[in-house]
């Protein structure tokens, strides 16, 4: 069962996920580094160094779609809005939640009020978020949820309207296929007849764009990457040295993602003490990182369809490098 914190309404907080990500870091590091090629889950990259690292790239030149996919929301939002009409709006995986207001404000502004319901692994962030929010709206309620998406969306509170439930930020793109088709099932299993679901992805296109977005001339992406290795060094009593591993980043055409990956630079041999493991890297050995695959309206709609999903509207920039899609329970679209 979760435990519901102290804290005054409008604000309930249920938290099903103690230690945030860090609950199941020992167990990923040693399945990841165990076998080959070496793996390691991208949601390890946020620690509160990885965070800020995060937000200096969204301001980054080369880095689009955060600033895109907001000019989208500015430009749709409050049309989302009124064709779904809803009460409540879920968001998984919201962070600060910046990026809602650019629907909250518009389903507040009917004048009913409304409920919003943040899913994240981080207790502070949704504390954060749910405090900062309910100052800014009078008539918001807000029922927080720290818990893993992938996890716990039976944890969601009961809807008590008609929902929107948000995943923006395109990270629906670092899930590989079947964890993306597991978890277009379980929304779908969510959706009650008038109830949408609104995914925010980056879109196919030219080579160097992409590459270009993953490798700034800052190198601000660079040491994001290799911030996960101090995740490790802090929380797993580890002695992987950082600088001796290069960030590479690069478009994969046949399988049409980003792959992010951390190469040694010479031989390195390291240990995880809290493993209880020694680790060696021959000069050259990667290990993955990241994945942050592209879609087509085509590709989306065919996975949407397969989970029972049926593309309502198509949002997207005059460029078309990202694309807001809504979707509802196939066959109860019109």
């Amino acid at each position: 069962m979760g435990i519901a914190t102290d804290a005054p309404e409008p604000v309930q907080i249920d938290v099903h996920l103690r230690d945030g990500t860090l609950a199941s870091l020992a167990d990923d590091v040693r399945r990841g580094l165990s076998r080959y090629p070496r793996e390691l889950p991208p949601k390890y990259f946020y620690d509160a160094r990885g965070s800020e690292l995060f937000e200096q790239i969204t301001e980054l030149p080369e880095y689009y779609p955060s600033q895109v996919e907001q000019d989208i929301l500015d430009a749709a939002g409050a049309r989302i809005v009124e064709l779904v009409q809803p009460t409540e709006i879920v968001e998984l995986g919201p962070g600060s939640a910046q990026k809602t207001t650019a629907l909250l404000a518009p389903m507040l502004a009917r004048g009913d009020g409304g409920r919003y319901i943040p899913v994240d692994v981080s207790e502070s962030a949704v504390q954060d978020c749910a405090q900062r929010l309910v100052a800014a709206y009078d008539s918001l309620a807000v029922h927080g949820v720290v818990g893993d998406f992938e996890r716990h969306l039976d944890r969601i509170p009961e809807a008590a309207g008609r929902r929107l439930i948000a995943f923006l930020g395109g990270t629906i793109g670092n899930l590989d296929h079947p964890r993306r088709s597991r978890l277009l099932n379980a929304l779908r299993a969510q959706l009650q007849p008038g109830d949408r679901l609104l995914v925010g992805t980056d879109l196919v296109k030219d080579r160097e764009r992409l590459e270009a977005a993953y490798n700034d001339s800052a190198g601000v992406t660079a040491e994001f990457n290799r911030n996960m290795l101090h995740v490790i060094n802090a929380h797993l009593d580890g002695n992987l040295d950082p600088e001796m591993f290069d960030h590479v980043a690069f478009y994969n055409e046949h399988a049409r993602r980003i792959e992010m990956w951390l190469r040694a630079r010479d031989d390195v041999r390291a240990r995880i003490d809290a493993l209880g493991m020694d680790i060696d890297f021959e000069a050259g050995e990667e290990m993955r990182t990241e994945i942050s695959c592209k879609f087509t309206r085509e590709s989306l709609t065919r996975e949407y369809a397969a989970a029972g999903l049926e593309l309502i509207a198509w949002y997207t920039d005059c460029d078309g490098l990202f694309a807001l899609s809504l979707t509802g329970p196939d066959g109860l679209a019109g």
